[in-house]
């Protein structure tokens, strides 16, 4: 049997960090180290799940080409630049 190397989870904090934007490190690691001081008790663990899988989604989203000049446009309420999530997301009406 040979060894494989080891896959990394999609929210490895160290995927996450490599992913994310610089600017954005400070607040990741403090709100991960913050959830891990709190799953030291078990029934906090999942608190450390749902901000590593929040960062993640994050992550993909802040270092996406165009995403600060898309947040620029939300500032500025230019919607014309917007496709309505009607038509972006399927049965979107149906969720509210």
């Amino acid at each position: 049997m040979t060894a494989q190397p080891m896959q990394s989870s999609p929210e490895d904090p160290s995927e996450i960090l490599r992913l994310l934007p610089a600017r954005w490190h400070e607040q990741f690691l403090s709100e991960y180290h913050s959830a891990l001081d709190a799953a030291h008790e078990v029934w906090r663990f999942q608190q450390l799940r749902d901000v590593l899988q929040l960062w993640r989604m994050r992550a993909v989203a802040y270092s996406a080409p165009g995403f600060d000049e898309a947040m620029q446009a939300t500032r500025e309420d230019r919607t014309d630049e917007f496709v309505p999530a009607e038509q972006a997301i399927p049965g979107w009406p149906d969720q509210q």
